[in-house]
């Protein structure tokens, strides 16, 4: 992990802010975070990740969503890396095994919530089964839209620091 932070904290600042938009597809989250290099250790690398998601407004926010496929989906809005693609369907992994029923539900339930909400549904959706995630996409659906614009922002928090720990190898 030393080597990997190591390396984060030496690259010059167009490679890295490339790395760190694998984590989380914010520009300015990506562009912030090069500017607070160096890291002293991962729990100051994570901090500093979320200290600096939350202070996004609302339009980063969605830029992060775009970078992400639909749940049971391979492609994103936004171009992603080779490695965030492969991050999400890993992510998405047990959900993929979904049954046919499952799978037209959670396109629907998707529909529904992009039409209601203007943005993608963002789960983390690591070790959760497509059932899983359906329950809580049809529960979050009844959020008011500020309510679920944090909700949303709080799991792509989670993906942010479950994607940081995979670029350095944790």
């Amino acid at each position: 992990m030393f080597d990997s932070l190591q390396r984060l904290n030496t690259l010059a600042p167009p490679q890295a802010q490339a790395e760190l938009l694998k984590c989380c597809g914010s520009a300015k989250w990506a562009r912030q975070m090069v500017e607070r290099r160096p890291f002293e250790d991962l729990d100051d690398l994570l901090a500093q990740a979320e200290n600096i998601w939350w202070s996004l407004d609302e339009t980063e926010w969605l830029e992060a969503f775009a970078h992400h496929p639909k749940i049971g989906e391979k492609k994103a809005a936004a171009p992603q890396s080779d490695e965030a693609r492969r991050w999400s369907e890993a992510e998405q992994a047990k959900a993929s095994s979904a049954s046919t029923e499952t799978s037209l539900a959670l396109g629907e339930a998707n529909r529904h919530y992009e039409q209601r909400f203007g943005y993608i549904f963002i789960v983390c959706a690591t070790g959760k089964s497509s059932e899983e995630i359906l329950s809580i996409l049809n529960e979050r659906l009844a959020n008011s839209p500020e309510n679920e614009l944090r909700m949303a922002a709080a799991e792509q928090a989670k993906i942010t620091q479950l994607r940081l720990r995979k670029l350095l190898d944790l």
